[in-house]
């Protein structure tokens, strides 16, 4: 019994080698398209990316001229906003108008002694 153990395992040996060989050969072949898949991606998203770099070159002065006109005024409407989260969603009026609820109402503040904070129109 002790010999057919011993055979079977001294038959077996090589086998493991090879299946180590294989693994790694397996790992190789893996890494190779791995590598041949991604190349294929880059050169298929190579003219795209060129595209976009061409059209962000051409918006570049227009957007610094819009940062430079608007830049002012968006600041001093979000500190007027303050933060997002104290307002419900936009909704949109009939007639067109698009207006922003306040979640709780800011309160008044009279801006000399003795005026109650509202406005008369």
């Amino acid at each position: 019994m002790k010999r057919i153990i011993a055979v079977t395992v001294l038959a077996f040996l090589p086998l493991g080698a090879v299946a180590d060989e294989a693994e790694t050969e397996g790992y190789s072949l893996m890494e190779e398209g791995a590598r041949m898949f991604l190349r294929g991606m880059m050169d298929e998203a190579e003219p795209a990316l060129r595209e976009l770099r061409r059209f962000v070159e051409d918006m570049e002065p227009a957007m610094r001229e819009f940062v430079q006109e608007m830049g002012p005024a968006l600041n001093e409407l979000a500190e007027k906003i303050d933060d997002l989260s104290n307002y419900h969603p936009p909704e949109m009026l009939p007639n067109g108008d698009i207006i922003l609820r306040r979640k709780v109402p800011m309160p008044t503040v009279p801006d000399a002694p003795g005026e109650t904070g509202e406005i008369e129109l």
